[in-house]
């Protein structure tokens, strides 16, 4: 399915005031991970600022124990500290990096912004190396923008 007509119904359900917004994130997830064919894992992780930690809300793919990661741990615990867009080509080459899966060959991870703070992030593992482009990182980052208004 190409980013057009999935931007079409990620604008669709998250608008759609009659599921809650846990609902409405939830199908963003599985939309994603079912209809882009390198998308194996989705998930949105939201900052505990207090405790700097961050909390797995909703997620379609294989179960992850990783439900809370620490700021600064992995990459996804980096892009909450950096505020920067992090795609990772070849898992492996990280020495900051927390397996998930053993399956899992490259990630990109996007922060997710509301009123200018970073309040957590879209998480996309691939098991292909070296799966994600600019499109990808382009189209990531108005799903924020789109989940955030919605917030």
């Amino acid at each position: 399915m190409s980013f057009e007509t999935l931007r079409h119904k990620i604008r669709t359900a998250l608008t759609n005031e009659n599921d809650s917004i846990e609902q409405r994130m939830m199908y963003v997830c599985e939309l994603l991970q079912t209809s882009i064919h390198y998308y194996d894992w989705v998930g949105f992780y939201f900052a505990n600022d207090v405790e700097k930690t961050l909390h797995l809300k909703a997620f379609a793919g294989e179960p992850t124990d990783h439900t809370v990661i620490p700021f600064g741990k992995g990459i996804c615990g980096q892009v909450a500290v950096s505020n920067e867009n992090f795609v990772v080509e070849d898992v492996k080459a990280q020495n900051n990096y927390i397996a998930c899966s053993l399956h899992v060959k490259s990630e990109i991870v996007i922060p997710l912004f509301k009123d200018g703070k970073n309040i957590g992030q879209i998480d996309v593992d691939s098991h292909t190396k070296d799966s994600f482009s600019e499109e990808d990182e382009r189209f990531l980052e108005w799903v924020n923008k789109m989940v955030s208004a919605m917030l």
